[in-house]
Formats: C-alpha cells, sequence, structure tokens
C-alpha cells in the first residue's frame, strides 16, 4: 500500500438533547429537511431519559434556525473532519499521526461519503418490530 490521500479541516458539530422515545429523531430530521439541511455524519447515544444527536452538515448548510424553530436545545462544538480513501487501516493511519502529535481522540464516528452504497448501523428495543417493518 502506497501513501495515503486525505484532507482535514474543521467543521461544527451540532449536538442537540432528545426525550429518548419513539418518533423524536424522525421530528428532528423532518425540521432539518424542511430546511433543506444535509447531513453529512451522525452518532446518536443515550441513556434512560436523554438522546444526544451529534451531527455535522453539508457546506452551505446551517440548521441553526430550524432547530430553534423547532424548539430544540442544542450547542456547537468545533471538530475534525477527515475525508480519505476507504480502505483497511484508515483510521489506523489518522489515529497513530495523532497519538503521534500528542493529540488524544475524546470519540470519533464516521459516514461513507460519496460512495454509491453506505450502511446504517441502528440500536433499537424491539428487533422483532423493526423486521416487520422492512419485509421482503
Amino acid at each position: 500500500m502506497g501513501g495515503w490521500r486525505l484532507s482535514m479541516a474543521e467543521a461544527t458539530q451540532f449536538c442537540v438533547g432528545l426525550e429518548n422515545k419513539p418518533g423524536m429523531l424522525a421530528k428532528l430530521c423532518e425540521h432539518l429537511k424542511r430546511a433543506n439541511v444535509n447531513i453529512e455524519a451522525i452518532f446518536v447515544t443515550d441513556d434512560e431519559d436523554c438522546a444526544w444527536v451529534n451531527f455535522v452538515v453539508a457546506p452551505n448548510c446551517n440548521p441553526e434556525q430550524a432547530l430553534i424553530d423547532g424548539g430544540y436545545k442544542f450547542f456547537t462544538e468545533k471538530v475534525l473532519t477527515v475525508q480519505m480513501e476507504n480502505r483497511p487501516g484508515a483510521l489506523q493511519h489518522v489515529a497513530s499521526k495523532l497519538a503521534g502529535a500528542g493529540v488524544n481522540i475524546d470519540y470519533v464516528y464516521g459516514s461513507c461519503g460519496e460512495q454509491p452504497t453506505f450502511m446504517l448501523v441502528l440500536n433499537v428495543d424491539d428487533l422483532d418490530g423493526a423486521a416487520k417493518a422492512f419485509p421482503d
């Protein structure tokens, strides 16, 4: 394997707290869709009371007004985005470079951009119900 082609940029991550119950993520996404906001990467964590939705949007998209209009409480923070080849060792390469520079990674999530397909991983409370929602 040769060298790695990558580009790094600073981005704004939006962090939205949602009530942890069915339909809340769909409602948030509806507000963003109506504002023509395109999510490029998303990460959701939860506990019993709250789901935290962290996401980065496409350039030239600004979800702030949609979030305000929807009554969402949110905050923003700066994150580093890395665009690189989707091949084995990609994360190791970036993590090693950052470690070598003394930079700690607090958390990481990903999204396959500019691919003909992508994968979503969903943790659900009813796998049988989910399967019935998408029959063959």
